[in-house]
């Protein structure tokens, strides 16, 4: 099966990307997004048509905030948009049950999410390229048919990703781990930066930028993204606070006066050393290189070649 015809709904940075990696491998690329202007700034940048298609295309791309993903399907699927329809959304679980309570006919979906992105947001930001070696999730439900499978999948080809199929909630805390606690925490980095002096900012160097580097993300957006996994996020937000108890204890230990061991600070090897703070430090610091080591080990999502998993991981219900 190939995509001779594509809908993008909402041309964003994911959607417009998704229709500039489309018509480079020659498919017809239909936009549309509430903002008109925003589809019509895809379509100067050369990702499709800025119109409604003639007839139902081969698929359709939701390319909208996690919250709108079930209303947008069901208003698309009503107006017969395509034979088939994906979406591009961050969060699964409950725009999965949604979907599965209002979508005319849910057999003709299934879930997605590119694991790609940058910083910046909007038309002007998008590539083709984007989702070259990345992950692309598939998570397809109880009724998903397997032609609205093997469509995306062929979505998923053509922009140049690797397909991995999960569930809907494995993918939610996968990605609260991986994704919408870490902005968070890159957020809450760079907002402590309006306390610092001015100074300050003259010496920030490589390493603030890239810890809050993903702080820059369309606030919008990224509230609606952390409502629809607020659970999950906040149980890994709960871990990290535990973590940082530990932290703020040590510190305080390390600030404080104790007791001279041998060994210590001063030219006579005699000094206040706070054994325990330094401890809990370094077992913090090696645990945070055995976490890096494992990203490394993973490919940071660009594992393997694109194409197919080997046969679809989900009941197939009848095709269409």
């Amino acid at each position: 099966m190939s995509l001779r015809t594509l809908a993008v709904v909402g041309t964003g940075l994911i959607g417009t990307s998704v229709a500039l990696a489309a018509r480079r491998q020659g498919v017809t690329v239909y936009l549309s997004d509430r903002d008109e202007s925003a589809a019509r700034t895809a379509e100067d940048l050369g990702a499709g048509r800025a119109a409604p298609p003639p007839e139902p295309v081969d698929l359709a791309v939701v390319a909208v905030p996690p919250s709108l993903v079930a209303p947008v399907l069901a208003e698309s699927q009503a107006r017969r948009l395509a034979l088939s329809y994906t979406d591009v959304a961050s969060v699964k679980s409950r725009t999965e049950r949604e979907i599965l309570a209002t979508a005319p006919d849910p057999t003709r979906y299934v879930g997605s999410h590119p694991m790609a992105g940058r910083e910046w947001s909007g038309p002007r930001a998008a590539r083709a390229e984007l989702f070259r070696e990345r992950t692309w999730v598939l998570t397809p439900t109880r009724l998903t048919s397997k032609r609205a499978f093997d469509r995306t999948l062929d979505l998923i080809a053509l922009c140049g990703a690797v397909p991995r199929v999960m569930g809907a909630r494995a993918h939610d805390e996968a990605v609260a781990l991986t994704s919408h606690a870490p902005h968070l925490v890159a957020s809450l980095m760079a907002a402590r930066l309006r306390d610092g002096s001015a100074e300050a900012a003259h010496l920030a160097g490589q390493g603030l930028r890239d810890v809050t580097r993903i702080a820059r993300g369309d606030s919008r957006l990224w509230s609606d993204i952390l409502e629809s996994n607020a659970a999950a996020v906040a149980e890994i937000l709960t871990r990290l606070q535990e973590d940082l108890t530990g932290v703020l204890a040590a510190l305080h230990d390390l600030a404080s006066p104790g007791p001279a061991v041998p060994g210590g600070t001063g030219p006579g090897g005699g000094g206040v050393v706070p054994v325990p703070g330094r401890h809990a430090l370094v077992d913090l610091l090696d645990r945070g290189i055995a976490g890096v080591g494992g990203l490394d080990g993973a490919g940071g999502g660009r594992r393997g070649a694109p194409g197919r998993p080997e046969a679809p991981a989900f009941p197939v219900a009848g095709g269409r």
